[in-house]
């Protein structure tokens, strides 16, 4: 059936055409085979109680989209004789040749098998709210076999490959623990009230949203409960550091902001005297 199909793609409508048909089978067929596998996997939930997981099916529907436009570009290759000829004459010289392909599809096939181990051992999934540096920060929104999405709170998209990614230290904010300990750091000046000003921070942090007493309790029913302590004091200030447990992740820097906000506000209206600079000037 290949052969016949073969000697008669001779003009180049004809092969125009053949090549969108496969295509568009391949596309198809892809579309079919992934809808049959979320059908599948829908139905076993609703029915057994079962669960899956998000990263490794995105993973699987993105490998099936992939091969199958590869396996339609290899049809078309063998199928049409001036395709077939010219893969026959560059295929020939296989030593120099494959030695070049090996090497600029290093970067590709690195990728890919990054992006494997990254569904299989589970470092961060799709959803996590993860951490590479300041600047490289939010919540992972797709894996593909190139590459990995990340969504960061300016609303862009980092697009990292997979082989950079899986070398990283990757902090993941939510793997296993979705609670996170907040450091809020504080100044007052060096003759401050301290017990006002800890007073002022712990009545500030009653009236935050998500927070919680320790890491393996509910939402707290008594917030002031917060630690607040005294951490150094210095020529002209005292710091001090609020502990605060909050059970949401993505809240953890609006939390801060409010809380410096609001807490400066206090010290202001309370008298809290605030940190100057002290200056011993040597005649």
């Amino acid at each position: 059936m290949l052969l016949a199909i073969t000697y008669t793609l001779k003009t180049f409508w004809e092969i125009a055409l053949f090549t969108i048909v496969i295509i568009l089978c391949a596309w198809l067929f892809s579309r079919l085979v992934r809808f049959m596998i979320t059908k599948i996997i829908k139905r076993r939930i609703q029915k057994a109680g079962g669960d899956y997981s998000t990263t490794s099916l995105k993973f699987l529907m993105n490998s099936i989209k992939f091969f199958s436009m590869i396996i339609a570009l290899v049809v078309v290759v063998l199928s049409v004789p001036v395709l077939r000829s010219k893969a026959t004459f560059i295929f020939s010289g296989a030593g120099i040749l494959a030695a070049i392909i090996g090497f600029a599809a290093q970067a590709a096939i690195s990728n890919l098998i990054a992006g494997a181990f990254i569904v299989i051992f589970k470092p961060f999934r799709v959803g996590d709210f993860i951490r590479l540096d300041e600047s490289r920060v939010g919540i992972v929104q797709d894996i593909t076999l190139r590459h990995t999405v990340i969504n960061n709170f300016e609303n862009k998209r980092l697009i990292i490959p997979n082989s950079i990614i899986s070398t990283e230290s990757v902090l993941n904010h939510t793997i296993d623990d979705s609670q996170v300990l907040s450091f809020n750091n504080f100044y007052i000046g060096i003759y401050a009230d301290v017990d006002i000003a800890r007073k002022i921070i712990q009545e500030e942090v009653s009236k935050l949203d998500y927070i919680i007493d320790n890491p393996n309790s509910n939402i707290s029913s008594d917030k002031n409960n917060v630690e607040v302590r005294f951490i150094s004091s210095q020529n002209y200030r005292i710091h001090l550091r609020a502990y605060i447990w909050i059970s949401e992740p993505f809240e953890e820097f609006r939390n801060r902001a409010l809380l410096a906000e609001r807490v400066h506000k206090r010290f202001i209206t309370e008298g809290i005297d605030m940190p100057v600079d002290i200056y011993k000037i040597v005649k």
